[in-house]
């Protein structure tokens, strides 16, 4: 069977690649359970400091391929039933496993991202695009919403009225623009280049760090002030406590300006 996600590995970074350049890589449904099921796969590898999302071809990713996913209804209810222990179904767990890992995940994003593909993007922690790739939240040309956890990722990028906004239009826009709106991190001339020397500079930063922030910011984004500071006080013991902390310490020590000392104190 061919497959539409691959994955290599090196030097602890995964490149995440979707392989259906003839079709602009839109998402089928056998998409969707590879995208998962590599997320998941990647979750295990104890020794992953990061991961690169990526299109082969022309696009990063076109949206989902309605003529291949509406050839099979019996497909599309089964995938609409959300798994009880995640709270996601196939289309959401496509996007939300990236959110899951405990590594940074950067979207290298070249061509068109629309609608499910742009969800995809949204779920990584950074998008780096190019300037003249194009990106639209296309449900709402077919009459349809973003259903693959974009509303909760649009909301927090731009705001809820902007999300609101760009649902509802179906505006396209160019990378330079989407990053002018928040929805991209960084415009490159070459995004997977980008993408990779990013990918390089976190992974030279405790995973144990990494893995607090993502989960930090992930899970207290909408919550109260005192649940926030509640669980940095938690992350922020455990990091105390981590050899990988430590060996950031020394590190860090090591590389400090001789004004600060052997002890990295003025």
């Amino acid at each position: 069977m061919t497959r539409y996600v691959t994955c290599t590995v090196a030097d602890g970074v995964a490149h995440v690649r979707l392989t259906r350049p003839e079709k602009l890589n839109a998402l089928t449904l056998q998409t969707l359970h590879e995208l998962a099921r590599t997320a998941r796969e990647l979750r295990r590898d104890r020794a992953l400091r990061a991961v690169v999302l990526s299109g082969e071809g022309a696009s990063f990713c076109a949206g989902l391929d309605f003529g291949s996913v509406l050839k099979t209804p019996t497909g599309i209810a089964r995938a609409f039933v959300p798994a009880p222990w995640r709270g996601t179904n196939a289309f959401q767990e496509a996007c939300w496993a990236w959110r899951r890992l405990p590594v940074p995940v950067i979207a290298a994003v070249h061509g068109h991202c629309y609608g499910g593909g742009l969800q995809l993007a949204l779920a990584a922690d950074f998008r780096i695009a190019a300037p003249d790739s194009e990106w639209s939240v296309l449900e709402g040309r077919w009459g349809l919403i973003p259903d693959m956890t974009g509303v909760r990722s649009l909301a927090e990028l731009v705001g809820i009225d902007r999300a609101k906004l760009l649902t509802m239009s179906a505006a396209m826009m160019s990378g330079k623009e989407a990053a002018e709106l928040g929805l991209v991190t960084e415009v490159a001339a070459d995004p997977l280049a980008a993408a990779y020397e990013l990918a390089g500079r976190l992974a030279e930063r405790s995973p144990d760090a990494l893995a607090a922030a993502k989960r930090l910011f992930n899970g207290t984004w909408t919550a109260s002030t005192r649940r926030t500071f509640g669980r940095e006080r938690v992350e922020q013991l455990f990091l105390l406590a981590s050899a990988n902390t430590r060996a950031a310490r020394e590190a860090a020590f090591k590389k400090a300006s001789p004004v600060f000392g052997p002890r990295g104190r003025r």
